[in-house]
């Protein structure tokens, strides 16, 4: 099997200036089942296509909640995906323990990239193979990154990563104007539309498949739980339903009742209209 001369290291460059080996985790986060996010001025939102290895297993977990005020969704390796989770958890409670305060979301965003970038320059690492959604909410207001292996992230009003991503991403560019002033249900309506891009042509967004996640003020959908207001909070199963059934109902609404014909013998009774109704 062919094998390229610069692959072997992830330290070593190619002549073209390439680092093969962040290249390859940057394919397996392409790999990962579809994660959408996208935020307005008030909610940031993470919808996530969970996968399941077989008809006896269980589906995998797509998100992860890092403090009240932050949260994740991934697409890759789910195992560094835990390692990196655990180490933003410690950031977050550093930050409460040392400041007593939450910490911002844009630096707990780069302390997980500058961790991702030390494996990327020195020998014997290899680059971990998962990338991030991170919603979060603080005194700057509500805000979505994307963390990738190579150590970049950026800020985005709407963002997919995973398989099947650019489809979501053309629906995104189509609607994010509409974002910044949008109520949360119609926030995750067009999460579940752009997400649904990302299914191969048999498959259907389920209560099974699909894990919503949330931060800002709660919806009339939702019920009041322990978590403070506004809290991070992941919607899977039953929780999801009313959401599905709304993105179906704005999809397809009732079609007009044909209007009555003037003439012919359908017109002279009322029996006729109630049946196409």
């Amino acid at each position: 099997m062919f094998r390229n001369t610069y692959d072997s290291d992830n330290t070593v460059f190619s002549p073209q200036g390439r680092l093969h080996q962040v290249e390859y985790a940057l394919e397996a986060v392409k790999q990962g089942s579809a994660a959408v996010g996208l935020k307005s001025k008030t909610h940031a939102v993470l919808l996530a296509l969970k996968r399941s290895t077989g008809e006896l297993a269980s589906y995998q977990q797509k998100m992860f909640r890092i403090d009240d005020h932050a949260g994740i969704a991934i697409a890759g390796l789910t195992s560094d995906a835990r390692v990196l989770s655990n180490f933003m958890r410690q950031q977050a409670m550093s930050s409460k323990m040392l400041f007593n305060r939450a910490i911002p979301v844009n630096r707990l965003v780069s302390a997980i990239a500058d961790k991702a970038q030390v494996n990327t320059q020195e020998y014997g690492r290899r680059p971990y193979g998962v990338g991030f959604l991170v919603i979060g909410y603080d005194e700057s207001g509500s805000h979505l990154y994307e963390f990738s292996p190579s150590g970049n992230s950026y800020e985005y009003f709407a963002m997919s990563i995973g398989a099947r991503s650019q489809s979501a991403k053309t629906y995104l560019e189509k609607h994010y104007e509409e974002f910044a002033d949008a109520s949360l249900e119609d926030l995750i309506r067009h999460g579940l539309h752009a997400l649904r891009e990302t299914l191969q042509q048999d498959k259907e967004l389920n209560v099974n498949n699909t894990s919503i996640g949330l931060i800002g003020p709660r919806s009339e959908h939702e019920k009041k739980g322990v978590q403070p207001e506004g809290a991070f909070r992941i919607l899977e199963n039953e929780a999801i339903e009313p959401f599905l059934k709304t993105m179906v109902a704005k999809e397809d609404p009732p079609a007009p009742a044909p209007a009555a014909s003037s003439s012919g013998p359908a017109a002279s009774g009322s029996g006729d209209v109630q049946m196409s109704g």
